[in-house]
């Protein structure tokens, strides 16, 4: 366990895993420094109750601290590398997430499925969970999905279950999950990392300290996943078609165990989410987990929200929340599982650095014309020139107007932006909170 009583500790970004970090450090002896590149007066009232605890506030940019004085510095996923940061690691100061920290930091060890890739590790986490839960385990399921272990670590758990982002994964001295998944790997975040391979590498840190009792899942057949699940020592499962965990038209199938759960009973639709399916069976199947209860929760768990979410249906057409499509593999993901054949999708945000090739030619198949917001609108617009009807909306509610005059009866509209949320909104909750505002406001007016 981490020694921090007496210790001086720095955590730098205030969002929740900063807090989080911050609460625990307080709670074990330490002497806390907030920092954020905020200024105070931006910062919420949960900083403000830590700093009324016995905090010191050091607000409006780094160089308000002296890192290279820190017994330890916590940082937190959402803050890049900075070079007094840097700095101070090259000096000795020791520097990690709150994820490690929370590791270290638990009273009662539990093994620890930790679910990393690009685009479906909130459901997958949120399902093992759920199957956990259903035979009767204590069970944490939190992470990057909004749940910082580190307000947690007092707590006994018979299982931990970790949603991790690449920004996690960058900052771990002794993380060795139990079971560790990545579902998957497409172009995201390259405003912060140099190159597809670096995002990927991030990710990969999972596997790197696991051992040969340790189990590292990764789909079938994708040679990326499994260069990184190979960077330990864990038995690699594998899960999709032709994987140890089989998707099959009809069921999904343990070819381990031989176990057959047949995809009309589950709640999950589509072919996305039977392979996150698959990849929480790959998964929990080593655990000791009953069959009966991940039936059940196969057939109850129905999906978080602002992940296709049907919100409403308008004169014939169907209009779906996917705010958390937040880079071009999860939109071309949700546009190629929706029933219907031809899509108005609403995309644009702040540009992450990747390609919108895919989406062009995904939009080729079954887009009917698209709308466009946000910063990223036009560099969206140049990479769909040619592929179909595109408009421009200065506001999330023209979005939906102009949409709904562009589909036909039996399309869906679909927001899936392609882009982080933050030119317009406080996070994709928001977002897709306010998509349902505009999708209800439309209804009310063709109903009077």
């Amino acid at each position: 366990m981490i020694e921090l009583r007496g210790k001086e500790v720095i955590v730098v970004g205030l969002g929740a895993s900063g807090l989080a970090a911050a609460r625990l450090c307080l709670r074990r002896g330490a002497r806390v420094t907030l920092n954020d590149a905020k200024p105070d007066g931006a910062l919420g009232d949960a900083v403000h109750a830590l700093v009324r605890a016995g905090a010191t506030l050091a607000a409006g940019g780094h160089d308000a601290v002296r890192l290279e004085k820190a017994d330890l510095v916590v940082v937190s996923p959402g803050v890049p590398s900075f070079e007094s940061l840097e700095a101070a690691e090259r000096g000795g100061v020791r520097v990690i997430g709150e994820v490690e920290l929370a590791v270290q930091s638990l009273t009662t060890a539990a093994p620890v499925i930790a679910v990393g890739g690009t685009n479906g590790k909130s459901t997958t986490t949120t399902l093992i969970g759920a199957m956990l839960a259903a035979d009767g385990r204590r069970t944490f399921t939190g992470g990057n999905l909004g749940e910082p272990l580190a307000d947690h670590v007092d707590e006994a758990f018979d299982v931990i279950v970790l949603e991790v982002s690449s920004f996690q994964m960058e900052r771990i001295e002794t993380f060795k999950p139990r079971v560790s998944l990545l579902l998957n790997v497409t172009e995201d975040h390259l405003d912060r990392y140099p190159s597809f391979e670096a995002y990927a590498h991030a990710k990969g840190n999972a596997f790197v300290r696991q051992t040969a009792e340790d189990l590292a899942v990764v789909p079938a057949g994708d040679a990326a996943c499994l260069s990184q699940g190979r960077r330990g020592q864990a038995r690699i499962v594998t899960f999709g078609p032709s994987g140890d965990v089989a998707v099959e038209s009809e069921a999904i199938v343990d070819t381990r165990s031989g176990e057959r759960f047949l995809r009309r009973e589950i709640a999950l639709s589509g072919g996305h989410n039977a392979l996150n399916a698959a990849s929480a069976l790959a998964a929990v199947a080593d655990l000791g987990i009953a069959p009966s209860s991940i039936r059940k929760a196969l057939a109850t768990f129905r999906g978080l929200a602002h992940r296709m979410v049907l919100v409403g249906e308008i004169d014939q057409v169907r209009y779906y929340d996917d705010s958390k499509g937040t880079n071009v593999g999860a939109v071309v993901t949700a546009l190629l599982g929706l029933e219907e054949s031809k899509t108005v999708l609403i995309a644009g945000g702040r540009d992450k650095g990747g390609s919108y090739a895919p989406l062009a030619k995904a939009l080729e198949e079954k887009g009917r014309a698209a709308v466009l917001i946000g910063e990223a609108a036009q560099a969206i617009s140049d990479a769909l020139a040619g592929t179909l009807p595109v408009r421009r909306a200065g506001t999330l509610d023209a979005a939906v107007r102009a949409a709904a005059e562009l589909a036909r009866p039996g399309d869906a509209v679909l927001l899936s932006p392609a882009c982080s949320s933050y030119d317009m909104f406080r996070d994709y909750k928001h977002r897709g909170e306010e998509f349902a505002r505009a999708v209800e406001r439309l209804a009310e007016e063709r109903r009077s």
